[in-house]
């Protein structure tokens, strides 16, 4: 068996590809895939087990990076570079080249977060301002039934994770970790998922 490809970066830069969001996202084809396969060795034999150890490399990365859902993202970074292929790009370093790829995505990961930064207790805070600005309580009564819709045991997870000042917050969160068995990223994701949810239907509830 082949020793497993390094995810070095080679003499090509994965990492001066910009990846505009397309209207359509772009499927994997098995054309695509057969030339994924090509780029890494002649025979298929060796090609499957080097996609496989690729694959779990790129999983790996994610992983060590706190991203969410790590597969998926490997699947994404594997796509993206057989887009390349497809397209004609030649690739000398398949393997370097999708680590270029993945840091590229990590970065997008990193400013959708930023993005998502407005935390459910400043979501709170805006929606009292609002009310009082407008003399309703249209948004606070949307964000209180929202609550309710969701389980018990997320409700609880949400309410706990932005519950108290700047050093009760850590606390609890830390608590939560030890509770519900997960790493602090994976509590993060989860509460930032649900605060996503909640954002989603306060809005729909208010615009109804």
């Amino acid at each position: 068996m082949d020793s497993p490809a390094p995810l070095s970066l080679g003499t090509e830069s994965a990492e001066e590809v910009t990846f505009s969001t397309p209207t359509r996202k772009w499927s994997l084809t098995r054309e695509a895939f057969d030339r994924l396969l090509d780029s890494l060795a002649d025979d298929r034999e060796s090609a499957g087990t080097k996609y496989l150890e690729l694959r779990g490399n790129l999983i790996r990365f994610f992983q060590w990076r706190g991203c969410p859902f790590p597969e998926d993202h490997a699947d994404e970074t594997v796509n993206r570079v057989a887009k390349r292929l497809a397209e004609g790009e030649e690739i000398l370093n398949p393997s370097g080249y999708c680590i270029g790829v993945a840091r590229l995505l990590v970065l997008e990961i990193l400013k959708a977060r930023a993005r998502e930064s407005l935390a459910l207790g400043e979501m709170a805070s805006a929606n009292v301002e609002a009310s009082e600005a407008s003399s309703s309580e249209t948004r606070i009564e949307c964000l209180q039934e929202c609550l309710h819709s969701l389980s018990d045991d997320n409700r609880h997870l949400i309410l706990a994770y932005y519950q108290g000042d700047k050093g009760e917050k850590i606390k609890n969160r830390k608590n939560l970790t030890v509770r519900l068995g997960v790493p602090v990223n994976t509590l993060r994701m989860r509460a930032l998922r649900l605060r996503e949810k909640l954002q989603a239907c306060v809005e729909d509830c208010v615009n109804t």
